[in-house]
């Protein structure tokens, strides 16, 4: 049974950084993708990016790049979201994900297995 778990999120001021893990555990993941995603109180969830497993070949969403970095540790895995330069605006629950595929997919419905996420505040 797949389980990813997040943890690392916190509060923070704004222009600080946070490191944000998901340890996933269940399968070997080398033909997957593992997405972040993100949920701020009262809008939809949106992808922040993701991470092809085997390859690490990175993608995000235009208002994080350059901000946010996406690893992940084979021999741990783990895979992180070091988020650099926090915003207000990133104040949400994030989630990873996972799913078949090493293309990136910014779609909820294209990922398989998700986590219970992890809160993130940003205060101003």
């Amino acid at each position: 049974q797949v389980q990813l778990v997040e943890s690392g999120g916190g509060l923070v001021q704004a222009g600080g950084s946070l490191r944000l893990s998901c340890a996933a555990s269940g399968r070997t993941f080398n033909n997957y993708a593992m997405g972040w995603f993100r949920q701020a109180p009262g809008k939809e969830r949106e992808f922040v990016g993701s991470i092809a497993w085997s390859l690490g070949s990175t993608y995000y969403v235009d208002s994080v790049k350059g901000r946010f970095t996406i690893s992940r540790d084979r021999v741990k895995n783990t895979v992180y979201l070091q988020m650099n330069s926090l915003k207000p605006e990133d104040t949400a629950r994030y989630y990873c994900a996972a799913r078949p595929g090493v293309t990136p997919r910014t779609q909820l419905g294209a990922y398989d297995y998700w986590g219970q996420g992890t809160q993130v505040t940003v205060s101003s």
